[in-house]
């Protein structure tokens, strides 16, 4: 229930970073931790690649996928991994963008604008899902696995076909360490270091099956490909990239720090404990946002909620009742006072998304946070509402 006076709780989340990237870091982490006896070196250098592989091995040790896919790094986090697969594989066949989020509606402008494809879009309003029946087996797609800025997640993908002739290309970046994905159904699976693992951003990792390495090597695009986007040497697939060789400088470091979160996600056991903390923080704020009157989730629909990006709308009629440059400056106030405190950062929505709350709730936040930010959020409400008389 909305607390009836703004009493400040007395404890605060001992780790109150709730960013949806880039997100937490991993519980005990810290910067001195981070070997640092290559920086400096050439990116072309022996160790340096030799370290690059490592980081690798061990996302494939951690997230499973089949022994035939194919990992590699690209440029521009996962926008930049995004990219280098509509820049490289789409044309050859019709394409479908789903688009119920800001990112899918970003890939859809792409593939129409830039590319000049003329994709099939299939939106939905904020906080649903599309009809993922209307996919084609014949057609390429791209589709969000979980919409970061709607709080939305693909249940299911029965709508993909055993059978399909093209290529699914999922954008899994708020998804990949906190939910089981199905291999056999994805040819292209992206995601960045900023996201579930709490890595410095820049970097983004692409999963490719046979189908899409097959794609590569038998396709070329009329288009010029940047080469910042290009996957490709003069025989089709360049294979040098899932050794370890990248496609431009990146930053060793923040490989280092990849590095220190992977094997930490190995050691507390795995994928299927990620999954597990993921889902016990999401809960904890699910029994709260359930109990509290003034709140709910954007998407009505539960089986569709993500467990990472968990985003929220404001239910109170003092709040709903005001226009959207009038719910931004309340969200804009609330925020303001729990970062003046201390208390949580960055709780705020994508700026494209509807006026309300976006907490992260992946892995490497720690539960005891979660319940200790929610009396932190019923008070910021109830100062912002008492500061607009209500």
């Amino acid at each position: 229930m909305i607390a009836q006076a703004a009493t400040k709780p007395d404890a605060k989340p001992a780790r109150p970073w709730f960013s949806a990237g880039p997100t937490a870091k991993r519980p005990g982490w810290s910067l001195e931790g981070l070997p640092t006896n290559l920086l400096g070196r050439g990116i072309r250098a022996p160790e340096v690649v030799e370290r690059f592989s490592y980081g690798l091995q061990l996302t494939r040790e951690v997230l499973s996928p089949p022994e035939d896919y194919v990992l590699l790094y690209t440029p521009g986090s996962d926008t930049g991994a995004v990219e280098a697969a509509l820049w490289g594989m789409l044309g050859e066949r019709p394409v479908q963008v789903v688009a119920y989020e800001n990112f899918g509606q970003v890939w859809a402008t792409d593939v129409r604008d830039h590319l000049k494809l003329e994709p099939e879009v299939l939106t939905a309003p904020w906080g649903e899902l599309p009809d993922m029946t209307q996919v084609d087996p014949k057609k390429d797609v791209v589709f969000p696995w979980n919409g970061t800025t709607s709080g939305v997640r693909v249940d299911n993908v029965d709508w993909v076909s055993d059978d399909r002739e093209g290529l699914t290309i999922c954008d899994a970046t708020s998804a990949a360490f906190a939910m089981d994905l199905p291999w056999d159904k994805l040819d292209v699976t992206t995601f960045s270091f900023q996201k579930a693992l709490g890595g410095e951003a820049g970097i983004g990792v692409m999963v490719l099956s046979p189908r899409a390495v097959a794609r590569l090597d038998s396709y070329r695009p009329e288009r010029s490909i940047p080469k910042v986007l290009r996957l490709t040497d003069k025989k089709g697939f360049d294979r040098t990239l899932a050794d370890g060789v990248v496609i431009n400088t990146f930053s060793i470091l923040t490989i280092e720090d990849w590095i220190d979160a992977l094997e930490w996600a190995r050691d507390v056991g795995g994928l299927k404990e990620l999954i597990r903390r993921t889902d016990r923080n999401y809960a904890a704020l699910a029994e709260w946002v359930e109990r509290t009157d003034w709140i709910a989730f954007l998407p009505d629909r539960p089986e569709v909620r993500s467990t990472t990006s968990v985003c929220l709308k404001f239910t109170d009629p003092r709040i709903a009742a005001m226009d959207e440059a009038g719910q931004k400056t309340f969200v804009k106030r609330f925020k303001a006072l729990l970062e003046g405190e201390e208390a949580v950062f960055d709780m705020e929505p994508h700026r494209y998304a509807p006026p309300g709350l976006r907490l992260w709730c992946g892995c490497t936040v720690e539960t005891a946070d979660v319940v200790a930010a929610t009396p932190w959020l019923e008070w910021a409400f109830a100062t912002a509402v008492g500061e607009l008389g209500g």
